[in-house]
């Protein structure tokens, strides 16, 4: 594990105490990093979520939803907190592989999805 990776779990943790939830998955995963009221949080969740789990791509990466203000998954190895939200974070057994940022429209998204995952 990369330093900086390694610091930035130690800082997600004293930052969120309150992360001892569940532990971030094994294998592929795609966090999506959310806020209250977000409005493009709520078009992804109206326009892609629903038939998330059936897209292939979906299938390869399953979806773990977190606010951004925590509780976090335990295990994580981000290269730095996310800042914004949407942000959606590809992992590959809990370790940040890419990430993109924002929601435009379901093409946008499975666009930049399946290029992480390429």
């Amino acid at each position: 594990m990369h330093r900086r990776a390694v610091l930035t779990t130690l800082a997600l943790a004293a930052a969120f105490p309150a992360a001892a939830a569940a532990p971030a998955p094994r294998g592929w995963a795609l966090l999506m990093v959310e806020a209250p009221r977000c409005p493009f949080c709520a078009a992804f969740r109206r326009e892609v979520l629903p038939g998330y789990a059936s897209h292939p791509l979906g299938r390869a990466a399953p979806l773990v939803s977190v606010p951004i203000d925590g509780p976090w998954p335990d295990g994580l190895a981000l290269a730095s907190a996310p800042q914004a939200s949407p942000t959606f974070i590809l992992l590959k057994d809990r370790m940040e592989v890419g990430r993109f940022q924002g929601y435009d429209d379901p093409e946008t998204f499975w666009r930049a999805l399946g290029g992480l995952l390429a």
